[in-house]
């Protein structure tokens, strides 16, 4: 057996995951890479953020961008799922208050108060947000470490 994962178990493996890591491009074409809490729904992933932030500009400016999940503390449990995609702004309201109510489930218990967050925190997440999906393009790269038969 190889280290890929199937089709099913990069979907598996991203559905089951805490945070991605997913990658923009700046004008220049030098990429930026952020944690994202997100949602997937039919192998697309969905991810929250303020409609003003610099991630929806250049999601705007040029689509392409990349998404990462990963796990494992020691070499043999590294396990990985990357793939391009295609970002996009949802303007679909059905399809943005499914995700905001998926977002809120998934991370519910993890959210600070926002008596806790300082003033400019609370400010900043209060302004409208944009909803950012990305549709997998081209082949999903994947690894499981512990799938290794060692000697």
């Amino acid at each position: 057996m190889g280290v890929r994962l199937s089709t099913d178990e990069a979907w598996e493996c991203i559905e089951a995951s805490h945070t991605g890591i997913v990658t923009t491009l700046r004008r220049d074409g030098f990429p930026i890479t952020l944690p994202v809490w997100f949602v997937v729904i039919d192998r697309e992933v969905y991810l929250r953020t303020p409609a003003r932030s610099k991630k929806v500009a250049r999601v705007r400016h040029d689509n392409r961008a990349g998404f990462l999940v990963e796990s494992g503390a020691r070499w043999v449990e590294l396990k990985a799922v990357s793939f391009t995609a295609h970002a996009s702004v949802v303007d679909d309201e059905p399809v943005r208050a499914q995700v905001l109510a998926m977002l809120s489930d998934k991370y519910q218990q993890y959210r600070a108060s926002r008596s806790a967050l300082p003033t400019a925190t609370v400010q900043h997440y209060a302004s409208p947000e944009a909803i950012v999906r990305l549709t997998p393009e081209g082949r999903i790269l994947t690894w499981d470490n512990a799938r290794i038969v060692l000697s």
